[in-house]
């Protein structure tokens, strides 16, 4: 079962997107300076608040599912924590993440007591609230990071957290923040957890396999998987010596990947559709399927001159022929897990593309 939508006639490019914790309510970014806030109401959905405090595109959001807090953070380097009034409308709280270049991911941690926040400053800000002064405020985590950081996942205990980043690497740190939360367990990444500690470093290739677009930890918290520039699918392995498996695929590069399942990750990007792999025991990553089963249509000779000159700024066309063969008229930008968790399994999921579209995915059994 598949179903998709255009929120209101929407047509641009949906940077990323969120669900609240029941999925009665979703916030997008229609790739400017807003949030739309939408509730559904029967099949369709109905505009509930815009949120409008970020003075360039934003780039995450967040929802924090039990305190039903929303974290956006943009390229005018702010970020700002969403909290909802009586009346369903959301007010700003500044983060004061003191960083001198755009943010570009965010992150709720698992207790939703902290959040995670990347950015072109070549550093990741843990941000916590401070009960007495009644803001919130953040740490850097800086070294060894070169360039921009691309992506960010918890690991499951609330300390750990993983990176991508376009110096080709994907790191663990620790992001303990003592003031707030007690001293963390040890992990199979390592034992000794201050601020900052890299846990692990990963490089995408030993052949330079491009930018880091997305990573994720998965359930248990023992492996990571990341995706980069080079259409390749990786898995990091911290109880097997934090050993390095790697599938090169035949598909564009992958912009967002997420664990589904102990064994399962769902990734998705340039070439429109979700895709799922599964990992072994032996850490040996297979292709299970594509989520997106669209028939390829016949062609009818149209020509590339046809195609070119009907191109809108979507990359859609107005020839029903020169379309895609996919759900998906333009790259798959985001996913988020609609139904399920990854520990007992994800039983849907929502992309968000640039052709404007949001997708809820439920075949996890595809072929």
């Amino acid at each position: 079962m598949i179903e998709k939508f255009n929120f209101n006639g929407n047509v641009s490019p949906i940077t990323c997107h969120a669900w609240n914790k029941d999925r009665s309510q979703i916030a997008i970014s229609p790739n400017n300076n807003e949030v739309h806030i939408y509730k559904r109401d029967g099949s369709d959905w109905k505009l509930l608040d815009v949120l409008r405090q970020h003075d360039l595109r934003v780039m995450g959001i967040d929802w924090a599912p039990n305190t039903n807090r929303i974290v956006t953070c943009g390229i005018d380097r702010n970020a700002y924590v969403w909290t909802q009034n009586e009346q369903g409308k959301f007010k700003p709280t500044l983060v004061l993440l003191r960083i001198n270049r755009g943010a570009t991911c965010v992150k709720w941690s698992p207790q939703e007591n902290k959040i995670a926040v990347g950015s072109g400053a070549r550093l990741i800000s843990i941000c916590y609230f401070e009960s007495e002064n009644d803001w919130w405020v953040s740490k850097h985590i800086k070294k060894p990071i070169r360039s921009t950081i691309t992506s960010l996942d918890w690991h499951p205990n609330n300390v750990l957290i993983v990176a991508g980043s376009t110096d080709y690497k994907a790191r663990v740190f620790s992001a303990y923040i003592k003031d707030i939360e007690s001293q963390p367990s040890p992990t199979p990444w390592g034992n000794r957890m201050p601020l900052g500690q890299l846990m692990a470093e990963f490089k995408n290739s030993n052949q330079g396999g491009g930018w880091v677009h997305s990573v994720s930890f998965s359930s248990d918290g023992n492996k990571i998987c990341w995706v980069g520039h080079d259409s390749a699918i990786n898995i990091g392995d911290a109880a097997n010596g934090t050993s390095v498996v790697k599938l090169k695929t035949e598909f564009l590069p992958f912009l967002d990947c997420h664990w589904v399942s102990p064994t399962d990750v769902v990734v998705a990007g340039h070439s429109c559709i979700p895709i799922i792999y599964s990992v072994d025991q032996n850490n040996k990553i297979m292709l299970k399927g594509k989520l997106d089963q669209a028939q390829k249509k016949e062609s009818t000779g149209v020509s590339a001159m046809k195609i070119f000159q009907s191109l809108d700024r979507n990359l859609r066309t107005e020839n029903d022929d020169a379309n895609l063969n996919s759900i998906h008229q333009n790259a798959i930008a985001c996913i988020a897990i609609y139904e399920g968790d990854k520990r007992s399994g994800v039983r849907k999921i929502s992309t968000s593309g640039l052709d404007g579209q949001v997708v809820i995915w439920s075949d996890f059994n595809a072929n």
